[in-house]
This record gives structure tokens, C-alpha cells and sequence, in this order.
């Protein structure tokens, strides 16, 4: 049984140590492999306890439900997605490369990806995941404004919003198996041929 001072505590978990802190990002890192393996629906807060090995108190004691677990899901989601936009950006990416940043993130990190776009899964004016998202709008805009130069900001909206349509669903075909093997294979260099064909289409037009 939990103890009152301590409700992560339980006899079962003597083989699983923690050191003040640790729980939290163990508890979510937990959660992402759930729903890697069974998706957002099947995820429950008994079941992510059995998986540590810690009392079924526990991960309500950090995030008091389910749409609380997903919101910090979703937090390190965005928090990690920022990272790879900024270093695309400030490495001196162009916006292209900011965009294959942004269909790796997707492959690679994909339970975080499922979540972060489903708002209805968490609560998306929460602190933890306002400040990393702005921070991803920050370096998105900023880069379309780099591209197009001295324009107006509604265009600078209109063309940021486009490529970011571009990006997300060819990143979803890729997550959903919808393209042939040979052309998912590399979703770098499709990004890359992809955005070259569009941005060059633009131009012409």
C-alpha cells in the first residue's frame, strides 16, 4: 500500500528505485512505449503502474488522469520537436531543411507525433505545452519570413500554414503506410524532393 507521505511507494516496487524526480519522465517515457505498441485508446494509469512496477496511486499522484499523463505526453512532444526546428533553423537550414526536420520528428518520434496532434487527447493551453509550441511557431515564421523577404505578415501566415500542411501530411502518408516502401524509405530525401517540386512550381506560377 502507498504510504501517505510517499504514494509512489508500493512492496512491489522495491526493485525499481527512484531517485526524487525520476518517476515523472519514467511514468511518460512508459506511456509512449504504450501507446507505441497499442495506441492513445488503450492507455490507462493502472496499466502504466503495473508497467513500472509502482502503486496504481502513483501516476494519478503526478498527473491526476489520463488527459493529465497525455498532456505531458504531448509537452515533451512539442519540447522535443522544438529542439530539432531551432537547430534546422539557427544551423542555417533553409526553410526546406526545417521541414525535413519537422517529417524526421514525425517518423522517428511518432507516439509523441499522434498525440500532439489530437487536442482533443489533452489539454493544449497548459503551460508546459503553450511555451515549446510558441516556440515552434517562433522558429516556423521566422523562417518563412527569412524565405520571402520584406512581405506583408498575412502572406508570411498564408505560406507558413501551407508549408506546414505539406510537411504534416506528408509525414502522416508516411506514418500511415499509405506511400510504397521504396518511396517512405527515406523520408528525408522525399521531403527534400518533394518541397524542391512544390517551392519550384510556386515560382513559375
Amino acid at each position: 500500500m502507498p504510504s501517505p507521505r510517499n504514494p509512489d511507494y508500493s512492496p512491489k516496487a522495491s526493485g525499481h528505485p527512484y531517485h526524487h524526480g525520476d518517476l515523472r519522465r519514467t511514468l511518460v517515457e512508459a506511456a509512449v512505449t504504450s501507446i507505441s505498441e497499442s495506441g492513445s485508446a488503450a492507455l490507462s494509469l493502472r496499466d502504466l503502474a503495473r508497467r513500472v512496477g509502482v502503486s496504481h496511486a502513483a501516476p494519478a499522484h503526478h498527473f491526476g488522469d489520463k488527459t493529465g499523463l497525455l498532456t505531458a505526453v504531448a509537452a515533451e512532444g512539442y519540447r522535443r520537436l522544438a529542439q530539432r526546428i531551432d537547430a534546422a533553423y539557427k544551423n542555417g537550414g533553409s526553410f526546406l531543411e526545417v521541414g525535413v526536420a519537422y517529417v524526421r520528428f514525425a517518423v522517428d518520434e511518432r507516439p509523441y507525433f499522434e498525440v500532439m496532434f489530437r487536442p482533443e487527447l489533452y489539454r493544449r493551453d497548459d503551460p508546459e505545452v503553450a511555451v515549446p509550441l510558441h516556440a515552434i511557431d517562433e522558429a516556423v515564421f521566422g523562417a518563412v519570413r527569412t524565405m520571402l523577404g520584406d512581405v506583408p505578415e498575412e502572406r508570411v501566415m498564408i505560406a507558413g500554414v501551407g508549408a506546414w500542411a505539406l510537411v504534416h501530411g506528408l509525414a502522416t502518408l508516411i506514418n500511415g503506410g499509405n506511400l510504397p516502401k521504396d518511396v517512405a524509405a527515406d523520408p528525408e530525401a522525399l521531403t527534400r524532393a518533394v518541397g524542391s517540386a512544390v517551392f519550384a512550381s510556386s515560382r513559375t506560377t
